[in-house]
């Protein structure tokens, strides 16, 4: 019987394991298994593979019951997810349903998540921007939080060495505050968005407006075809999942990558319980695993183990990670584990009208808007808040027609398109500052149909946040009038944290283990062989889209631990 349980042991055992599938996930995966690693991925959710799993990506919307739009009773049932843009009939399959994942809201918070192969990235807004050595310099320079243990010079080769892989169209902008990167031909501005980028540049020498850099294939590389992806059909229907592969995700892209290396095992319905920690190696060993079909408990074991569950999912399975080293969870010597969560503010809007340009209109369909580069407090603190904010901003042209008839006359009525003002509109997307306050814990009673405690999640806005929503609508509303623009509005939506979906901290990465969970490798301080490199590591979150970040310090923190491990330092 003995030798039965070394076999099984053996059956379990890889070189490393990869907790998530996800942004962060697939990469680490990629990265892995092209290394010669022998790599576990496990994904809590069910197998979603590319095209064959995407039912509704070719459908019109006649052949949809309700249009696209979903039943009350779901929207009743579903009132957290039903608050994302993305939560149609179309693509509701991708998103966890409230009442099969719950969560304690010590505050209001949006968790909005996908639980499936590809995670998140099936439904992500694939807009992709670097940072600049501004915003990693920035908790340094304000004092506000820890600074971070990187710059941006450590991690621009992993930029470039994701963006030529994953496809990211943009311009060449030359913008200090905004680096570019290995672009793909950009998406074009239209006639009004390149009126406004004129005003701007007129107006404002430390303003910019840009065509957005998106991760989507504009003109396909060898590499993309090697990875039997295409170019981009503008179809807009990105949230269904695009069999074509035009934008980035796990599952068209990093996923099948690795499968192609022999090195990769995929076990989904796979929902990780915690870390298994072995106090006389002083090392993680494997992980404990519940099946999500059978209940079963198994232990998988590995020398090097990433952590990519999406930020609060690996903070809660950190926590959950405790033994007699690490009581108050893995690597969690700090005490800080948990705390220090921050996201992105999207709260406020300015709309508008222009009445030019009304001898032109818009034709086609584009996955891709302007973007307004942060331009507050970039260089030195020049307002009463801290950091600062980026904007989208996009114009599109008014039409109606005649609903009025009946029969034939309703028909030709609609078919009489009437053209009216331009609209255009901007949204923000502001920087929140990681604080104590601002945290995740695993509750004391409650716990999942797993028996894992449910997480307690506290998250709020503050007074920085309502200062910077304050000027975001001040500064736009003035960009707006100088260019003319009539009938200026602005909206507070109040939308509760999380619902961004930008959710970060919690085993953030800094210089001094004391005040830290991670190294400048996203190396558990006081675990050497676990790696962090979703979410959760980021020790503050600046205004871009941060999935671009997340697949670079991925890709970074691989090539360290395999050199790490071939120098027998794991």
């Amino acid at each position: 019987m003995a030798n039965f349980n070394i076999d099984s042991k053996k059956a379990r055992t890889y070189d490393a394991i990869v907790i998530g599938s996800g942004i962060s996930g697939g990469w680490s995966a990629k990265e892995l298994t092209e290394k010669g690693l022998k790599t576990l991925v496990l994904e809590r959710g069910r197998d979603v593979q590319h095209i064959k799993d995407y039912p509704t990506t070719n459908m019109m919307p006649w052949e949809f019951p309700h249009r696209e739009k979903l039943p009350k009773e779901v929207t009743d049932a579903n009132p957290i997810a039903s608050r994302c843009y993305n939560f149609k009939e179309s693509s509701a399959h991708f998103f966890v349903k409230d009442n099969e994942h719950p969560y304690v809201q010590e505050k209001p918070f949006d968790w909005l998540r996908g639980y499936q192969v590809g995670g998140k990235s099936l439904l992500w807004a694939r807009q992709t921007q670097r940072w600049s050595k501004y915003d990693f310099e920035g908790p340094a320079r304000d004092k506000f939080a820890v600074e971070w243990p990187i710059g941006y010079d450590d991690i621009a080769p992993w930029y470039s060495h994701v963006e030529k892989f994953a496809g990211i169209t943009g311009n060449k902008d030359g913008l200090d505050s905004l680096p570019d990167g290995e672009f793909l031909p950009p998406h074009e501005l239209n006639c009004v968005e390149k009126y406004f980028k004129e005003q701007v540049s007129k107006q404002y020498k430390d303003r910019h407006f840009i065509i957005g850099r998106a991760a989507h294939i504009t003109q396909p590389n060898q590499i993309h075809l090697d990875q039997g992806r295409a170019q981009c059909q503008n179809r807009t229907l990105c949230e269904r999942g695009c069999p074509f592969g035009g934008y980035f995700s796990s599952n068209s892209s990093t996923i099948p990558w690795a499968m192609k290396t022999g090195n990769l095992t995929l076990r989904p319905h796979s929902v990780v319980h915690s870390i298994i920690y072995d106090d006389k190696k002083q090392k993680a060993t494997g992980v404990k695993v519940i099946d999500a079909t059978t209940n079963q408990m198994i232990e998988f074991y590995a020398d090097i183990i990433f952590v990519n569950a999406a930020a609060l999912n690996t903070n809660l399975i950190l926590m959950n990670s405790t033994s007699s080293r690490f009581p108050n969870g893995l690597g969690n010597d700090s005490g800080v584990l948990g705390k220090y969560v921050a996201f992105h503010n999207y709260r406020a809007t300015v709309s508008g009208e222009y009445e030019g340009f009304l001898d032109s209109t818009t034709d086609g369909r584009r996955p891709n808007g302007g973007y307004i580069p942060r331009f507050r407090n970039v260089y030195k603190q020049e307002t009463d808040f801290l950091r600062g904010y980026a904007a989208g901003f996009g114009a599109n042209r008014q039409t109606s027609n005649d609903r009025s008839g009946i029969g034939e006359s309703l028909k030709d009525g609609l078919f009489q398109v009437k053209y009216g003002n331009w609209s255009v509109g901007s949204h923000m997307m502001g920087e929140t500052i990681p604080k104590e306050s601002n945290y995740v814990s695993l509750d004391k009673t409650q716990k999942d149909a797993w028996g894992i405690p449910l997480l307690n999640i506290s998250v709020d806005y503050d007074d920085n946040d309502e200062k910077m929503i304050k000027d975001y609508v001040e500064q736009v509303s003035e960009m707006f009038t100088n260019a003319g623009f009539k009938n200026i509005r602005s909206n507070d939506g109040k939308r509760n944290p999380g619902n961004d979906i930008h959710e970060m901290g919690g085993a953030r990465m800094g210089k001094d283990p004391k005040t830290s969970v991670l190294n400048k490798f996203n190396q558990l301080h006081a675990c050497k062989n676990v790696f962090v490199t979703d979410g959760a590591c980021m020790t503050s979150t600046s205004t871009q889209n941060p999935s671009l970040t997340y697949m670079a310090l991925s890709a970074r923190a691989v090539d360290f631990a395999v050199k790490e491990m071939k120098a027998k330092n794991l």
